[in-house]
């Protein structure tokens, strides 16, 4: 309990100080919109094109734990996405609540609470979850965005306006360009290291605080809101952690403690990565910041419990 308290502390402290100076009146109203858009243009995709230059393809080459956390985190997305659909949401917004339910927090919260669980040798793994979620599922799910909001405004030439968004898209091209560098094999100059570091490790605090900033505003809430909370928050806290669990067991037959990281990552509450894209295109911000809020909360007991019964 003490190592799941002490790793989810500092996010609450962020997200209280950013509510905080909203309050107080030192950030005014337009700090949620700049802050977002320096986390989005800038902060992001150099973590993102951090995170894949510097890995290396022979310590990630884990098919089995991909498998599990891959398929299980995509599968939920896809479902999240069709029930939302089914409200019936725009696309666009049905995407960013699968990215509510399957999007966890494996970067703040999984490193250090993978390395008090399971030793330094649930780091790999917990790596590869993290390239799963920041990268492949969140890439799928801002194309999906992209699909919803350029058919909706650009019906005649959707094809040309999607490619071209996506291509223009910071939080897809960094991945893509940190690949390239990965499979070139070069590495990076020391100066371009430290700067992306430097820029990268702002993303996370830098997005807290402007959660923080965003819940301190006073709006009307939605006549569904704690409904659709309900039930990304139970989707993200504990269906997902079953069906890994599931796929890992049955399927790929994974030893006992690289499910158990699996599942340990599955399990961890909604991170920060909706929010900023929820707020960036002015779509389900509201939403998104409960489910955020809430999934922590709830995650406390939830990832003690798993942590116990283990």
């Amino acid at each position: 309990m003490l190592s799941v308290l002490s790793t989810v502390t500092p996010i609450f402290a962020l997200i209280f100080t950013g509510w905080s100076v909203r309050r107080m009146g030192i950030f005014s109203s337009q700090a949620v919109s700049e802050l977002n858009r320096f986390v989005v243009y800038l902060a992001l995709p150099a973590l993102l094109f951090d995170i894949i230059a510097k890995a290396q393809w022979t310590e990630i080459w884990r098919p089995a734990f991909m498998g599990t956390f891959g398929l299980g985190t995509l599968a939920l997305f896809g479902v999240t996405v069709a029930i939302r659909l089914r409200r019936p949401l725009h696309l666009a917004d049905a995407a960013i609540d699968g990215l509510n339910s399957a999007y966890a927090n494996t970067g703040f919260m999984g490193f250090p609470l993978a390395v008090a669980a399971f030793g330094h040798q649930a780091l790999t793994p917990t790596l590869i979850a993290t390239i799963i979620t920041a990268c492949i599922v969140f890439g799928l799910a801002m194309i999906l965005i992209e699909v919803g909001l350029q058919s909706e405004q650009h019906p005649r030439h959707m094809v040309r306006k999607i490619t071209g968004s996506i291509i223009r898209n910071p939080l897809i091209a960094a991945p893509a360009a940190g690949a390239a560098v990965m499979a070139m094999g070069t590495g990076l100059p020391v100066p371009a290291e430290k700067f992306l570091a430097l820029l990268g490790s702002s993303a996370s605090p830098c997005a807290l605080v402007t959660l923080g900033l965003f819940m301190a505003e006073k709006r009307e809430s939605a006549a569904n809101g704690h409904e659709a909370v309900a039930l990304l928050t139970i989707m993200k806290l504990i269906v997902h952690p079953a069906m890994t669990w599931a796929i890992g067991a049955w399927i790929f037959r994974l030893p006992k403690d690289p499910l158990h990281v699996a599942v340990l990552m599955a399990a961890l509450p909604t991170g920060t990565g909706p929010f900023m894209v929820a707020e960036f295109y002015r779509r389900e911000a509201a939403t998104t910041s409960k489910v955020i809020l809430t999934s922590t909360i709830i995650s406390l007991a939830t990832i003690t419990l798993y942590l116990g019964v283990i």
